[in-house]
């Protein structure tokens, strides 16, 4: 149940789960009318919290795998009592509540329904199971549906072909225009932060082995679906966090002003936090500001809060604005890791810009946690320090922190991204809440 006890401890959390446009569910059995954010309100209020973390996830797509991983993280966080004695000093009525802000996403990087099956004819039901799972996983209109159709029909068909054949080309480019994802936006814009859709191109990286390896699944030829799946979560990260957790932050902050919000993503969920602060279009503010922020292994663009890009001046990223807005009233933090492959490898091939030479650094299109937030001259650059390690956050300042030598463990694709759940990550977690106490 969304009202969730971690096992074996006494730590629990309200998991408040959306649907793929943001909207709450209402069939939540731990929940009066059905609403968990409800009942979370009244406790809120009714329990003299004074502080409350929210935790977003990236690419965890049902909600066995989405407690499984708030599990770990909010319970790495809850085993820290040094922590949480420090911040009773600082603060003698400190109480906190935990939420863990489920979304519908998909996995973009060690998915095995999308990659490893056969494409024989004599494979029908494994062939309808695929399709099945990308209509739902792309949002399931007729023209969506249409395009799907006609992509796994031609590559079951010709499934020996390294290159794509007029008809394929022409269904990806149909659902790519189905999927409205759109180019060559803001950093930070969802998916519309990408260069043009080139299917040839990435069929011919899949091919090489450029980004992905053998991992790229049985055929070349579905690459681009994956690509084009992996701009379909980042878009509903993005409406995720406007419509969904932003109008939840409002009623906490409304329910409860002085109460202290801290907000920490993982992956996509970073930006599912950025667009909540943000608000709807990247210029609605909340109430107050929000008290700390920590993007862990970030899979959006370095460049999202700069407020001029190296290749055009007069452009600054999506979420700009909450700098410019001061809409983090602490520290607004960063990890980044040389050992992450998911943001370090996969984010620029999913961007087109896989296996072309770099002439700029840092590049145009690279993730947060690969590089950390860019095009900030006063950033802070430091180093990921064990669980007793003393941090020196100042309010509003911006840090990136180098986590190679604790976020480095994993294999497979994605390499390290999700190796999160330690007590070093956790520890970021409560030394950036403090300062907001210090501050207070």
């Amino acid at each position: 149940m969304p009202y969730r006890t971690i096992p074996t401890t006494d730590t629990n959390y309200f998991m408040i789960v959306t649907d793929k446009n943001g909207a709450e569910l209402d069939n939540d059995p731990d929940a009066p009318n059905g609403k968990l954010s409800e009942l979370m309100l009244s406790s809120l209020v009714d329990n003299g919290i004074t502080d409350v973390f929210i935790r977003c996830h990236g690419w965890h797509q049902d909600k066995a795998k989405a407690f499984a991983q708030f599990d770990s993280w909010i319970g790495a966080f809850a085993s820290l009592d040094e922590d949480r004695l420090h911040m009773l000093q600082q603060i003698p009525s400190f109480k906190e509540m935990h939420i863990g802000f489920h979304w519908p996403s998909l996995a973009w990087g060690d998915e095995k329904e999308a990659s490893d099956t056969s494409f024989s004819p004599a494979n029908t039901q494994t062939l309808r199971e695929r399709i099945d799972f990308h209509i739902e996983a792309l949002g399931g209109t007729p023209e969506v549906r249409a395009a799907l159709y006609k992509i796994f029909d031609e590559v079951r068909t010709d499934s020996a072909s390294m290159t794509l054949s007029d008809t394929l080309r022409a269904a990806y480019l149909e659902l790519n225009a189905a999927l409205d994802l759109g180019a060559n936006g803001a950093p930070g814009e969802g998916s519309a932060d990408r260069l043009p859709f080139d299917p040839d191109q990435t069929v011919a990286e899949a091919v090489n082995n450029v980004a992905f390896g053998n991992d790229v699944g049985d055929n070349p030829l579905l690459a681009p679906l994956r690509q084009l799946t992996f701009w379909t979560m980042k878009k509903r990260a993005k409406d995720v966090g406007e419509r969904g957790l932003h109008p939840l932050l409002r009623a906490m902050q409304q329910a409860s002003p002085a109460v202290r919000i801290h907000l920490m993503g993982h992956s996509f969920g970073c930006i599912v936090a950025s667009a909540a602060i943000a608000g709807p279009a990247g210029a609605t503010p909340l109430p107050f500001p929000i008290n700390s922020c920590v993007l862990v292994q970030g899979a959006m663009s370095i460049w999202s809060f700069t407020s001029s890009l190296p290749t055009s001046h007069e452009t600054a990223g999506f979420f700009n604005n909450i700098l410019m807005e001061k809409k983090i009233s602490g520290p607004l933090v960063a990890t980044r890791s040389d050992s992450d492959m998911a943001v370090g490898k996969l984010y620029p091939w999913a961007a087109g810009v896989a296996g072309q030479v770099a002439y700029m650094f840092p590049p145009l299109y690279a993730a947060i946690g690969a590089l950390g937030i860019c095009g900030i001259p006063t950033a802070h650059n430091i180093t990921l320090l064990p669980a007793a390690g003393i941090y020196a956050f100042v309010p509003a300042h911006i840090y990136n922190v180098n986590s190679s030598n604790f976020i480095c463990h994993g294999n497979g694709i994605s390499g390290s991204h999700s190796d999160i759940a330690g007590p070093e990550v956790a520890h970021l977690l409560w030394q950036a809440a403090l300062k907001t106490a210090d501050a207070s």
